[in-house]
Formats: C-alpha cells, sequence, structure tokens
C-alpha cells in the first residue's frame, strides 16, 4: 500500500518558514502539552503509530519530492515559496530519513495537563525549519490522546458507582462496561483505528474491528484487544413484521443457546417486548440457558425507559439483594443502553439505578459518536510550541506570553502563555512537574528518546499502554 506523501503533510504556509526564521537559525526545539480543557489530566497515547506509520526510515524521495513539487506550484502559483532543495538536501545527506530527535513519556502514562508530553527538534542546524514543518502531522496525536483520556474518565464513573452498589464478583466485568459502538460514526477507517484502540486502553468491550488491527499492527498486541458478542439489529428483529417479533426473540435464543447473546428490543415497544415476550413467553428458556441475554433499549429518555425496564425485568425474573445492598437480575439477563451515551449522560443514568436500588452491575453501556467523534483539539487545548532555539549559535529560550482582554475589557495572561526552555518531566514527591531541562539533575527525565535520525529507538506494547493508564 502506497504511504502519503510526508512532503505534502503540513500546513501550506509551513513551506515558507524557511526564509521566514530569521537568518544564522540553527536550532528549533519544540514540545506538546495539554494546556487544560475538559479533564485535568490527559492519557498518552497514539504517537508510536504516527511514528511507525509515516515518519520511519526513508520518506522523503525524489519522485515524492516530484509530486510534491507540482502541487505546491499549484497550491501558491508563485515560484519563491516552495524551495526543493531544502527537501533535496535531505535526501542526499540523510538517505531521506528526518533528522529530527523525538522524546515522550511513556504510552499510557496519565500526565496532570499543562505538563510537557513530547519534545521534538532537529540534529542537523541545516534543517532547523523541518522540527515545526512536523507540527502538523504530530499534533494529531491530541486524537488517540482526547479519546483515551474521555474513555478513562467515564471508566471513573463506572468504577464510583460499582465501588458504591456492586458486588464484589461483579468487579472482573467492569472492562465490559463501556462498549465502542462508533465505527460507523466516525470520520474514517483510520479515526476508527486510531481513536479505537484509545479506547481500548481502559475498555475491552468494542465492535470497532478496526482497533484492534491498529493495536496489533502498531502496539504488537498478541491478540485482538476488543471483544464483541454475536447481537442482533432493527433489520433482524422487524424482519417478521410486529406480530412476528416474541418468534424473531425465540429464532435468536435458539440461535445462540449458549454464552452471551444481545438482542434490540425497542423496535415496536421496548415494554411489552420485556414484559410479554422476554419475561413471559420466552422467561424459561432464558433462565434455562448457559449465558447471558442482554436486552437493549434504543429510544426514549435513558433514564425513565431503564427504571421501567428494570422494574419489569425484576419483577418478572426475580432479584437477590447483593451484599452492598442493591438489586441484581439473575446472570441469565442483563440489560445494555446504546442510544444518548455520552460522557455528560452516564453519571446521571448510574445515580438513578442507585436512587432506585439498582445494582450498576445489571447495566452495560454503548458509546458511539459520543465515544470516537465528539472531541476535538480544544477538549484538552492541545499545543505544540518552540521554546528553545540556537541562532548564530547563540542559544535563545522562546516563549509566547499573550496578554488577552476578557469579556468585561480587562486585561489579563492568556491561558496560552507558552514553556520557555528546553523541558523535562519529573516525578517529585509522587507529582508530575515540568521543570527546565537543566533543572533538579537528581531527578530523572521521564521524557524517553523513541525516534531520532529516522529511527523508532523504543516501543510500547499495548499491554504496556494498558497497565499504565490503569486507575
Amino acid at each position: 500500500m502506497t504511504k502519503e506523501n510526508l512532503i505534502l503533510l503540513a500546513d501550506a504556509y509551513k513551506y515558507s518558514h524557511h526564509k521566514l526564521y530569521i537568518p544564522g537559525t540553527q536550532h528549533i526545539y519544540s514540545y506538546l502539552e495539554s494546556r487544560g480543557g475538559k479533564f485535568d489530566e490527559t492519557v498518552f497515547y497514539g504517537l508510536q503509530y504516527f511514528l511507525k506509520e509515516y515518519l520511519e526510515g526513508a520518506v522523503f524521495t525524489k519522485e515524492k519530492l516530484d509530486e510534491a513539487a507540482i502541487t505546491l506550484k499549484e497550491v501558491f502559483g508563485r515560484d519563491d515559496v516552495f524551495d526543493r532543495s531544502r527537501f533535496e538536501y535531505i535526501i542526499r545527506k540523510h538517505g531521506g530519513k528526518l533528522p529530527v530527535r523525538i522524546k515522550a513519556v511513556p504510552e499510557g502514562t496519565v500526565v496532570p495537563v499543562r505538563n510537557v508530553l513530547m519534545t521534538i527538534e532537529n540534529t542537523d542546524p541545516e534543517c532547523y525549519w523541518l522540527t515545526n514543518f512536523l507540527e502538523t502531522l504530530l499534533m494529531q496525536v491530541w486524537y488517540p490522546c482526547t479519546v483515551a483520556s474521555l474513555s478513562r474518565e467515564i471508566k471513573k464513573v463506572v468504577k464510583r458507582y460499582y465501588d458504591d452498589t456492586a458486588s464484589a464478583a461483579a468487579f472482573a466485568g467492569i472492562d465490559f462496561v463501556l462498549n465502542d459502538f462508533g465505527f460507523r460514526g466516525a470520520s474514517s477507517v483510520e479515526s476508527a483505528g486510531i481513536g479505537g484502540s484509545a479506547h481500548l486502553v481502559n475498555f475491552s468491550g468494542s465492535d470497532t474491528i478496526a482497533a484492534s488491527i491498529f493495536a496489533k499492527r502498531y502496539y504488537n498486541a498478541a491478540t485482538a484487544p476488543g471483544l464483541s458478542i454475536p447481537a442482533t439489529e432493527h433489520s433482524i428483529v422487524t424482519m417478521l413484521g410486529e406480530p412476528g417479533e416474541p418468534d424473531i426473540f425465540k429464532h435468536v435464543l435458539n440461535t445462540f443457546p449458549t454464552g452471551t447473546i444481545a438482542c434490540v428490543s425497542d423496535s415496536y415497544n421496548i415494554f411489552r417486548a420485556c414484559e410479554e415476550y422476554w419475561g413471559t413467553e420466552l422467561k424459561e428458556q432464558i433462565l434455562s440457558r448457559q449465558g447471558t441475554l442482554v436486552i437493549r433499549p434504543d429510544s426514549g429518555d435513558p433514564v425513565q425507559t431503564l427504571l421501567r425496564v428494570f422494574d419489569i425485568l425484576m419483577n418478572k425474573f426475580g432479584f437477590t439483594i447483593n451484599e452492598k445492598g442493591y438489586k441484581v437480575l439473575p446472570p441469565q439477563v442483563r440489560v445494555i443502553q446504546g442510544d444518548g451515551i455520552s460522557y455528560s449522560s452516564i453519571p446521571g443514568i448510574f445515580e438513578a439505578l442507585k436512587k432506585a436500588g439498582i445494582s450498576a452491575e445489571n447495566l452495560v453501556l454503548g458509546m458511539g459518536g459520543a465515544l470516537l467523534q465528539r472531541v476535538n483539539r480544544d477538549t484538552q487545548e492541545f499545543a505544540l510550541k518552540c521554546s528553545y532555539a540556537e541562532v548564530n549559535g547563540k542559544s535563545i529560550n522562546v516563549q509566547k506570553m499573550p496578554v488577552e482582554m476578557d469579556a468585561n475589557g480587562q486585561l489579563q495572561t492568556s491561558f496560552k502563555k507558552s514553556k520557555a526552555g528546553k523541558l523535562k518531566l519529573v516525578k517529585e514527591n509522587g507529582a508530575f512537574k515540568t521543570l527546565g531541562a537543566n533543572e533538579a539533575p537528581e531527578l530523572d527525565d521521564l521524557l524517553e528518546t523513541v525516534f531520532e535520525n529516522g529511527t523508532v529507538t523504543k516501543t510500547w506494547s499495548f499491554d504496556t499502554v494498558r497497565q499504565a493508564a490503569a486507575l
């Protein structure tokens, strides 16, 4: 498969920067951070994919340069912006490999916001312009970091309600509470693989097969880390019309007489389906199965619908009271809510169940667009900024410090204030802290060199990433 032409994977304005940097510039050093945002900490994940897929090996070639020259002439409509000699130098001197060094925190590490996560610098003084030329592509690491962070924050919510209401035995299934339903809602197959695997850092339930392929291909996962079950959709359940719905339900149970299976049950009337079909006609077959039927509502207000569904199912199938005093359905019956699930709706759902005396272990969730698509770079305020340079042999600490006006017309220093100088990430008294590279020499720099001069120098397995991100 032909890879994308890296020479063309930058914002157009960056092709003028080799001329716009002050004459005598030799070294540019930039860093990545999450400047704040929705969550107080960020899971660092996904850089390894970009290194392996786009930066590793000889990525600049004469053929790709020829292609780029034609496109860029069209883009700019002039001949004095794109300078192919800059790329020809890398092809001639470095065999097309990138003369840059990238350091990063180990993948899966959970770092409080406003700390350095990654640094990049050129290793050849002639290629000072290359550092921030690569910003456009490398900045896209915001996406897997943000999905992994969102997924982990949801796991915190789930765990809190499990701590309050679930039996000790139920904790073994917590990794399957949030399931990725987002493949069809993702903007591309690549997004599904990147974002879907970021979710799998925290949970194991997923219908996004691209996520498991991604984890195996780029993070050496031994087996698919995303697991799924047989499940129906409305096209199956509505095949015999409304009168035939119970026949379809029985066919589903007969087809998979053992194991876990999910069945969407709101095609006509979710409450009738639970009371008359699942809870009456098919009750004995369900209770005699070696496995679990997961009933899926898919419309209506999630809280009100689930409260009514659980009321019906517990009246029909009975329940036990766990050691924390909450109701639990028989193990042959569970419910999955896959409609209207988001970070904002999940706490309200579990809180309503708790108030109704229903254990969180009765419910699992499916999350689609809100998991893989309803995030952006500003969710965690990601930025990559230059903080150090060398010009004519002189070291310069570089920093932006905007003064901005608030809604009341008052001047203040912007949150976009950047860090200055070469940086390191340390742990002091158990807390992460960003320091100058020469500060506190007794504290180890947690940033490791992961890429240098075209070679990926450090890799992380998917299991290692999961362990690092674990609650």
